[in-house]
């Protein structure tokens, strides 16, 4: 079946959107039991989100349906809308959108919308994103927990492999924790917990670990936005849509962090923790005098990691009689931050370029790629061999800080995708 998933995938990206006739037709397929395995492997790669069936919606734009939505339900709001009823619009205008997503991909192939309209990855590329938001994610409870926490959370999330296709949902999938600590039979997960008995059963230490991934101990909004998964009558599902809102904005505070030092950091979380705040509100919230708030927001507004909202008193909004109210552009901050990565990344690969094309370095390379000298190295000197692993070195250095910048990359840019809005 691999073969003919190949050939419907290069039929598909060489002509684009086509009907099931045509696409047999452009297949070569007339037999009756080609058809029928061309037919079912189509259904395959529908069903497993390789490929999206084309319906009304997938000619207009999501975002311009969405905004469409929000204006309608802004437009039933009476007098001035209050901030938690534009986000109840929002939600409202996300909630229809996707239920018209899904009612449009009931006829023909059936599926369970998973992509944004138009949107085809390839096989390779879904396997890839899918491995890189399993590591992070397993490596996010590890630094927080410990190591066996990490393992049962990887546990859960290789449990619901064959039944996840994608992690742009809300949840994973329900599992039970039996089939959790089925997983753990040769493996003891004691020795990250402290038991008052020396004999615990692995299913007890899987049910405290999850009771610690899900935040069980802190009923609150800030324990739940903390927690991994959600545990409930002896169901797991994994919080994707938390756990990426938790990594993205965990990028924006060590950028904070980098730049501005703590006081940044704390101010930072003030505004995200509690919204709009005028300048004398932030100092006495945060406990820092004006004189020490005052430029370190500034700072921040230069590097747009937050924003500021004008309201005037009256209609000729004179800035002697305005309120100038703080507040965390996450969009904004997140594309900012994204742009100076491309720079970083773009400047990484510049220097390797010109570490390779260095005078001495090229010249030790040209030599090592001579077939007696690539078959024995001996033949370099002493100094062209200080030079190859110095290069060597640099190269590495620069691998490892490329591979940093494209992960911090592919947190806020592909796992967007999770969460519309960080609002």
């Amino acid at each position: 079946m691999f073969e003919q998933a190949s050939a419907i995938v290069q039929v598909i990206l060489d002509h684009g959107k086509l009907r099931l006739p045509d696409i047999l037709l452009h297949l070569g397929a007339y037999e009756p039991k080609t058809v029928t395995l061309y037919t079912q492997t189509i259904y395959k790669l529908v069903s497993t989100s390789y490929l999206k069936p084309a319906t009304v919606l997938s000619h207009v734009s999501p975002r311009d349906k969405r905004i469409q939505y929000e204006a309608e339900e802004k437009a039933k709001i009476v007098g001035f809308p209050t901030a938690r009823e534009i986000r109840e619009a929002k939600e409202v205008a996300v909630a229809r959108l996707r239920r018209e997503e899904e009612e449009a991909e009931q006829v023909g192939l059936k599926r369970k919308a998973k992509e944004t309209a138009g949107h085809r990855p390839s096989k390779r590329k879904m396997v890839e994103e899918e491995e890189n938001v399993v590591e992070l994610i397993v490596k996010a409870a590890k630094e927080r927990y410990n190591a066996d926490a990490a393992l049962v959370l990887q546990a859960a999330l290789k449990l619901t492999e064959s039944t996840q296709k994608s992690v742009s949902e809300v949840r994973s999938d329900p599992i039970s924790v039996a089939s959790i600590g089925l997983q753990f039979s040769e493996h003891n997960l004691s020795s990250g917990l402290v038991f008052s008995s020396k004999k615990t059963t692995n299913s007890a230490c899987v049910k405290d670990y999850l009771g610690m991934l899900s935040a069980a101990d802190n009923p609150t909004p800030a324990g739940r936005a903390g927690s991994f998964v959600s545990f409930s009558s002896s169901k797991v599902q994994v919080e994707f849509e938390i756990i990426v809102r938790r990594l993205r904005r965990r990028v924006i505070e060590s950028v904070t962090r980098e730049r501005h030092g703590a006081e940044g950091v704390r101010l930072l979380r003030l505004l995200l923790n509690t919204g709009k705040m005028d300048e004398k509100q932030v100092s006495k919230v945060a406990m820092m005098a004006a004189k020490d708030s005052r430029p370190l927001l500034a700072a921040l507004a230069a590097d747009s990691l937050i924003s500021t909202q004008e309201v005037p008193k009256s209609a000729d909004r004179n800035p002697t009689r305005t309120f100038y109210l703080w507040y965390v552009d996450l969009n904004k901050a997140y594309s900012v931050i994204l742009g100076n990565l491309y720079k970083t990344l773009y400047n990484i690969r510049m220097r390797r370029r010109a570490e390779m094309e260095a005078s001495d370095v090229r010249a030790v390379l040209e030599k090592r790629e001579r077939s007696d000298v690539s078959q024995d190295e001996s033949l370099l000197s002493r100094l062209e061999r200080d030079i190859l692993k110095e290069w060597e070195m640099r190269q590495k250095r620069l691998t490892v800080l490329e591979m940093r910048v494209e992960e911090t990359m592919f947190i806020l840019k592909d796992l967007r995708l999770v969460g519309i809005d960080d609002d």
